[in-house]
């Protein structure tokens, strides 16, 4: 079992290039929305830990709880899924991605950053080109109350605490 993939991607999908350096994960059969995309695995670390790891490994990431990372040692297809201001898939729970509509065979699925990202490790310049396209992708993005609404249910738990949190008024 070494050196193989710690994640999970639907049948419905697959890995492929999407650019000359760039992978996407894309539907190859028609997928309802609530099923299930991709669930990931890996170790989990703490953010000391995670701030000395090789850019490679902090790029494959996913944070999880306050402090805390899931990093994939061992690449799989799930650990391709890209960004997208206007994502067509959610979280359920902090490492399983499901579909927040229907999605088409063909099409990218992709997820929001900031249902996941609480800190400011994995900031860049967003080119998803989706019409409401925030320019740049921050560990703050969380924070706006619009997302809130837009993507009720789908935030990683400790970013829901943070949210209610904030709704209390209460420091986060």
């Amino acid at each position: 079992m070494l050196n193989q993939p710690t994640c999970y991607l639907s049948p419905k999908a697959t890995a492929r290039l999407k650019t000359h350096r760039e992978y996407g994960v894309y539907a190859i059969a028609p997928i309802q929305k609530e099923e299930m995309l991709a669930m990931w695995g890996g170790e989990v670390v703490t953010q000391e830990t995670f701030e000395t790891l090789p850019e490679r490994l902090r790029r494959l990431s996913i944070q999880i709880e306050e402090n805390l990372f899931l990093v994939a040692l061992n690449e799989g297809p799930s650990d391709y899924v890209n960004h997208s201001c206007e994502p067509n898939g959610g979280l359920s729970g902090q490492i399983e991605l499901v579909a927040l509509r229907d999605i088409a065979a063909g099409e990218e699925i992709t997820f929001d950053y900031a249902m996941s990202d609480g800190s400011d490790y994995d900031e860049f310049k967003c080119e998803c080109g989706a019409p409401a396209c925030r320019g740049t992708v921050r560990g703050t993005d969380w924070r706006d109350p619009a997302l809130w609404e837009k993507y009720a249910g789908h935030f990683s738990p400790y970013l829901q605490r943070r949210i209610e949190k904030i709704k209390r008024g209460e420091t986060v």
